[in-house]
């Protein structure tokens, strides 16, 4: 079995589909889904796609692009939103300089409400980091100063030193289909270095689809790609990658249950 870390059912790629989306991931053996929350406010919209489907959970959160729209959303309120069986994470938070949709100070101002409530709530926070590794660093180093919580580097395409400082501080690295792209070979050198136990495989759908099906839109059933080229640049077999990356998702996602 596998599991996908993060995607994005809510888009409106999926809206007409999800039954045969949902069917094709099951299809090969994706035994979880979560799909992360880009805006508190639409909240209703995850938690219904998350209800119809027993295999599927969700997120709550306000991704950096997001963070002036929702910003003075504080802790508090995150922490009230996920007393619901379906709600397994925080996020995504964190740190956009590529696009800078939202101000710098806006985007540093949420994420650590987000994790202050992953602290405590003791749900893991999915981390969006882009063109931001000094700050994200620095920022995960001060908040766990004031106490550890559990994360992940969601679609992870930093450097060496952020992965190796997330690891340090008890965090876990996620991998998606650019992994498996031609030019990120540097990519695949931190995949292969980074410690069993850390390591995640999600596919980001609807975007970043792995090959050989770049350039399409991305579903869950296509984790499977991503796995096969981790698998590859670890020097082991899919099977072992499946079931490390499987086990490593319930350890951090430990309110999603495991299938009877």
């Amino acid at each position: 079995m596998l599991v996908d870390s993060h995607c994005h059912l809510d888009f409106p790629d999926f809206a007409s589909e999800l039954d045969e989306v949902i069917g094709r991931a099951r299809a090969v053996d994706i035994g979880r889904i979560v799909t992360i929350s880009t805006r508190i406010k639409r909240q209703p919209e995850l938690l219904a796609i998350a209800e119809r489907f027993p295999d599927v959970f969700c997120s709550v959160g306000t991704h950096p692009h997001q963070a002036d729209e929702e910003r003075g959303i504080g802790a508090e309120d995150i922490i009230a939103r996920t007393n619901h069986p379906k709600v397994v994470a925080i996020g995504e938070a964190g740190l956009d300089y590529h696009y800078d949709n939202s101000s710098r100070a806006a985007q540093a101002e949420g994420f650590r409400q987000h994790v202050a409530a992953a602290r405590r709530t003791g749900l893991p926070l999915v981390i969006h980091s882009r063109e931001a590794d000094d700050d994200m660093a620095r920022i995960l180093e001060e908040e766990t100063g004031k106490g550890a919580f559990p994360a992940v580097l969601h679609c992870f395409t930093g450097g060496r030193d952020l992965a190796m400082r997330a690891v340090a501080l008890g965090h876990y690295v996620s991998f998606t289909g650019i992994l498996t792209f031609k030019n990120t070979q540097a990519l695949r050198d931190i995949a292969a270095e980074l410690p069993a136990d850390r390591i995640l495989v999600e596919t980001d759908a609807p975007f970043l689809a792995p090959l050989p099906y770049r350039g399409k839109r991305c579903e869950p059933s296509f984790v499977v790609e991503t796995a096969k080229v981790l698998a590859a640049a670890r020097n082991t077999s899919s099977d072992d990658i499946a079931r490390q990356t499987t086990e490593n998702f319930f350890r951090l996602f430990n309110k999603v249950p495991r299938p009877a």
